[in-house]
């Protein structure tokens, strides 16, 4: 049987503030609320609440036979329960219905995957501990800031503990293989891939409602025919996007609610169903694996990460950054830490890109030009890195750093330790005691 996985992603990044070369050393406080609370609160009265309303009327009306799944980045669940509770508190009726799942990734929708294994375990830890805390699931399947994805990601994933991943399925590394299947990473063969459909995920993400194009309008009933018409043994149909593409990127003019609305009635009707990532990767065995050499993701026509490291000012500002990660993760200063975790935000290096510059990538960006993405993003990131040397200066090198840090984890490995003991021997006298207690009053009586 033919099934539909519908994954959306949702991120807002903490946008920062204008910052100048005379704000450092005197400034620390680096993000511009007024802009990020404007922008959250106007996607979620278009997109987000009545989404969420009408997903779980969805999944209401078909009793549990239309499904979805959510990957939602720590820095966006933050500005949602500051500014928009009312769509957190959706999700979680929706995931009461035990038909949505929601993923695991990195915390700040960061790169770290490419630079900082330490940091890339870390941030996906701390977001799956917080989704187990908001929406009472733990992730089991895993999903990498942008899709992105290859052979070392792949070790390091699995060496986390996940055995499920979702990526793009991007025709360099495909070639003639179809992406309705489950895959196998070819360094870590236990770990389970599934791939996007770019193809009909971005039908109805970018082309939905474009005059010019050739399938122009776009009906569920036509968009489930396509599905129909593969071949039979096409397993799984992966379509992934961006959550905004839902009254958003769509407006709801365009029809696209209507359209979601009326994709299930048509899918069921040819007996295709709908799954989970995790539910697709349990119920399907891979039919091979995949080598990835290089880094894919789902961005561009070159579906790499070209888009955050193409240039030089954007490899120059995640080297700075990457630099004093040892560092911050010794210190102590809950301050500092958060704005370690924004500052990662790959959305930042996406504004220095050049690749289309005066097109999409200018839609999205807050600046004038990349050089001046760039510009204010090295003002902000010197002071930050003059408060990290603060407390831990460059006469301090990496291996002494790294001895300390050993120090520490043994340490707090000893402290926890000592801690079970001690509650061990809480727990022998006070039964004890408590035997004592009872032996007393015993003899009382006799």
């Amino acid at each position: 049987m033919k099934t539909i996985c519908f994954y959306f992603q949702i991120h807002q990044p903490f946008r920062l503030k204008r910052y100048r070369f005379f704000n450092i050393g005197r400034d620390h406080y680096y993000f511009d609320d007024y802009a990020n609370e404007d922008i959250l609160q106007q996607i979620a009265a278009r997109s987000y609440i009545p989404a969420n309303r009408m997903l779980l009327d969805l999944v209401n009306q078909y009793k549990g036979k239309f499904k979805v799944a959510f990957s939602i980045s720590g820095v966006a669940l933050e500005q949602l329960e500051i500014y928009a509770p009312e769509v957190i508190e959706g999700f979680r009726e929706l995931s009461k219905t035990g038909n949505v799942e929601f993923l695991a990734e990195t915390y700040a929708h960061s790169l770290s995957s490419l630079f900082d294994p330490e940091e890339f375990r870390n941030q996906v830890t701390h977001h799956a501990e917080r989704i187990e805390m908001l929406f009472d699931q733990k992730p089991t399947v895993l999903r990498n800031t942008e899709l992105i994805y290859d052979d070392k990601i792949a070790e390091m994933v699995y060496d986390m503990g996940y055995t499920k991943m979702i990526t793009e399925g991007a025709k360099h590394i495909l070639g003639w293989k179809s992406p309705n299947y489950i895959y196998q990473a070819a360094s870590e063969p236990k770990l389970k891939l599934l791939l996007k459909n770019s193809r009909y995920s971005d039908d109805i993400t970018y082309r939905f409602s474009n005059y010019s194009w050739n399938e122009y309008p776009l009906t569920a009933e036509k968009f489930i025919s396509w599905i129909a018409a593969t071949p039979s043994e096409e397993e799984v149909f992966n379509l992934f996007m961006n959550y905004e593409t839902l009254g958003n990127i769509q407006p709801s003019h365009t029809g696209i609610f209507e359209f979601m609305k009326a994709l299930p009635r048509f899918a069921f009707e040819h007996e295709i169903g709908f799954s989970t990532p995790r539910e697709a990767l349990e119920n399907n065995k891979p039919i091979g694996a995949i080598t990835v050499p290089n880094p894919i993701s789902w961005s561009d026509e070159e579906r790499d990460v070209s888009a955050w490291l193409g240039n030089k000012l954007q490899q120059s500002a995640l080297k700075s950054l990457y630099e004093v990660g040892e560092r911050v993760r010794l210190c102590t200063d809950r301050r500092l830490k958060q704005d370690w975790l924004y500052l990662q935000t790959s959305d930042h290096f996406y504004y220095m890109s050049t690749k289309h510059f005066g097109g999409e990538q200018s839609q999205f960006s807050p600046y004038m030009s990349p050089y001046d993405a760039f510009n204010n993003y090295m003002n902000v990131l010197s002071d930050f890195i003059a408060r990290v040397k603060a407390q831990y200066p460059d006469t301090v090198d990496n291996e002494e750093l790294n001895a300390l840090l050993t120090t520490i984890h043994n340490q707090e490995m000893e402290i926890k330790r000592l801690q079970m003991e001690l509650k061990t021997v809480i727990g022998s006298n006070e039964a004890l005691l408590v035997k004592k207690i009872k032996k007393t009053e015993k003899a009382g009586k006799d």
